[in-house]
């Protein structure tokens, strides 16, 4: 530390933020899973990277000083280590930012390793920004997101609860970029502690949002919203601009459909309200232009041909969950967690996929793997033609089913598959 601080004065501030970060964050021996561009065949480079990161290295050359931190100060080999488990671990609290405030996207360190140029000079007039989709399950909000990107990333089922995570899809434009969080449905008991980490990565979405939409089902009778909008962003202190989208409009008649629009901008605290049909498109590009209105201006956070920064396999387990939604009934898709244990790209043969599905009880393996294995063996060939639909390619799945007694209970375990993240001070 003594050797850097002593350089501060003559070594640009780009390079010296990049020896900060590999003096506390070593260069990883790994390698992190490829996130897809738009054709998906292609893939953008070795690593991940943050927007934040991004936005602050814009801010960093044009400035070229460093005005994160005053003069690094000398640290003793105890508090090092101190600091640099506070960025490692997840479990410690402080170095997570509280769901009442938003986070500071133009202050970031450089806790990412970037290996190609990302060319930010976007234009004054550009706007960028973060839009978290809200709402009750089975309202759309998939269907949505995917209108929305132009092709399908979140999968799509008619039964309640399809989505878990929190998808993150890309939508850019010549002049704008907008990340759409598509989150789970706000639930209004939780059952599981699954449940509970996935009303975690509504709340977390919802800080992270510059707008937020709440869609609501344009069949049903109207109904304050007040549930969903506490749940996502009723502790934040300064509230988002938000609008809700009547969806399903294909569905019911013009004259119902005036009325409910009528009712919500008369009963609602909402900015505005627009009727929608996901499924054909129809008022998706009205949405496009209010979130447009409300996005700040600023750079790309991604290439505009990335469409989302996850990796194949996740994708490959959503596929598969997704046929286990259409496929099976009553809890078994519920009880169902889908993990790719290995994926292995070959140049002279199908790429092989190894993915394993844990339920809680037997009686749910015999259910889904059925008689002779006729049922598992029916959910593997629907699956592996949805994957190399997806990946353009030919692919070899392999499907097996293991018992793992309360899976949903499990914190540590749900966390390991990626329930309930929480959003680092950057």
């Amino acid at each position: 530390m003594e050797k850097l601080a002593s350089s501060t004065a003559t070594v640009p501030t780009r390079q010296f933020l990049f020896q900060l970060q590999h003096s506390l964050f070593p260069v990883p021996t790994f390698t992190t899973p490829k996130p897809f561009h738009r054709n998906r065949t292609e893939l953008l480079s070795q690593l991940c990277f943050s927007s934040r990161h991004r936005r602050f290295q814009a801010f960093a050359n044009k400035q070229d000083q460093l005005w994160l931190c005053e003069e690094p100060q000398e640290l003793e080999e105890e508090e090092e280590e101190e600091e640099e488990d506070s960025y490692l671990d997840d479990d410690d609290d402080a170095s997570f930012l509280s769901l009442s405030d938003k986070p500071d996207r133009n202050i970031a360190l450089l806790d990412d390793y970037e290996t190609e140029e990302l060319d930010l000079d976007c234009g004054p007039d550009h706007r960028s920004g973060y839009v978290a989709l809200l709402g009750k399950p089975n309202v759309g909000k998939s269907t949505l997101a995917n209108q929305m990107i132009g092709q399908k990333l979140s999968i799509v089922t008619d039964k309640p609860q399809t989505t878990r995570h929190r998808i993150l899809c890309i939508c850019s434009g010549s002049d704008y970029q907008m990340i759409l969080y598509d989150t789970p449905g706000v639930l209004q008991k939780e059952m599981h502690k699954l449940d509970s980490m996935m009303m975690k990565n509504v709340r977390s979405a919802a800080v992270n949002a510059d707008c937020v939409l709440v869609l609501v089902d344009a069949r049903k009778a109207p109904e304050k919203i007040d549930e969903v909008l506490e749940e996502g962003i009723g502790d934040l202190k300064d509230k988002p601009p938000t609008l809700l989208i009547l969806n399903k409009k294909d569905l019911v008649k013009p004259g119902e459909v005036a009325k409910k629009l009528e009712w919500y901008e008369k009963f609602t605290d909402v900015d505005e309200v627009i009727p929608v049909s996901a499924k054909y498109g129809h008022g998706v590009e009205d949405v496009k232009d209010w979130i447009m209105s409300k996005l700040p201006y600023g750079p790309a956070y991604y290439p505009k041909d990335i469409v989302s920064e996850h990796p194949e396999r996740f994708f490959v387990s959503e596929i598969v969950r997704e046929k286990i939604f259409m496929q099976y009934r009553n809890e078994i898709p519920y009880a169902c967690q889908v993990n790719v244990v290995n994926y292995k790209a070959r140049l002279n043969a199908k790429d092989y996929i190894q993915v394993e599905i844990l339920v809680e009880k037997n009686s749910q393996k015999i259910i889904l793997i059925g008689r002779e294995g006729k049922a598992l063996k029916l959910l593997a060939t629907a699956a592996r033609l949805d994957v190399e639909d997806f990946l353009q390619k030919k692919v070899y799945l392999e499907i097996e089913v293991k018992v793992k007694e309360n899976w949903r209970q499990d914190e540590g375990l749900l966390k390991h598959y990626g329930y309930g993240g929480q959003i680092r001070v950057l």
